[in-house]
């Protein structure tokens, strides 16, 4: 990889985008390597939760590369965004797994697109979030529009995306943007101690919480059905034999993920 560091440790993969001296800003083979590495890492067993992060304390990662599409044309544009969605960040957000965006700085524009297509979000005290488009004449385009809505609600999302001003980690924690604030040198260790702890649960059961709340989201899904279907499935699964098991003996679930 030439713009990822990878680091498996007891069955966390930490991805960090290491494009410092770029402030971490994501060009199109930066893109292309995040999908093959998260492929790579939905498919594989020893993969129980994924940790993406920015390279330096500077920034998680500082928009895209706008050096690469300034001369696009509207179709050019139109599959810039369409891949960018499909191959990482909607493919995030469907993920198996769990995703934590570890937010050690600035993260704008398609930074923090990113952080937002994560299922969890722990900031720095020390980072800074916005979505800066309309400033270029642009909009966000790996749905950011969207994400952003769903939350901190319509009114913050116009004032964020129509303004393109940055805002704090305190505000974006206050409005929900954000999971958890830490120390700067804290931030690591701390997504890793809640990936810990989501991995103790049982993995068949986190997947389907991950399909149940994402179909609630989306147009002409019904949330509730997709809950049902899914809470149906885990019946048939060894988590639940086991969970249960342990649950009644009193002691400690060992999960396997089927």
């Amino acid at each position: 990889m030439n713009n990822l560091v990878l680091q498996a440790n007891n069955g966390i993969l930490q991805i960090t985008i290491n494009r410092e001296s770029k402030l971490n800003a994501l060009n199109r083979e930066t893109l292309t390597e995040l999908h093959e590495v998260l492929a790579s890492a939905f498919q594989d067993e020893g993969v129980g939760g994924i940790i993406i992060t920015g390279a330096g304390s500077k920034a998680f990662i500082a928009g895209a590369d706008i050096s690469e599409f300034a001369a696009y044309s509207v179709e050019e544009g139109r599959d810039l965004a369409r891949k960018g969605q499909d191959h990482v960040f909607n493919f995030i957000e469907n993920a198996n797994k769990p995703v934590i965006a570890a937010i050690n700085g600035f993260a704008l524009g398609g930074g923090l697109e990113l952080a937002m297509a994560c299922h969890i979000r722990i900031a720095s005290l020390t980072s800074k979030m916005g979505l800066p488009e309309v400033s270029l004449g642009l909009i966000p385009g790996y749905g950011g529009t969207q994400r952003l809505v769903q939350l901190v609600g319509k009114g913050q999302a116009f004032e964020m995306i129509m303004t393109a001003e940055m805002i704090s980690a305190e505000e974006a924690y206050r409005t929900g943007l954000v999971n958890r604030l830490t120390e700067p040198d804290e931030l690591i260790f701390q997504a890793q101690e809640l990936l810990k702890k989501i991995m103790t649960r049982s993995p068949f059961a986190v997947s389907s919480a991950i399909r149940a709340i994402n179909a609630g989201l989306r147009d002409g899904e019904n949330g509730y059905e997709v809950e049902i279907n899914e809470f149906a499935k885990c019946f048939d699964s060894a988590d639940f034999k086991e969970g249960v098991n342990a649950f009644l003996n009193k002691r400690k679930a060992l999960f396997t993920g089927k």
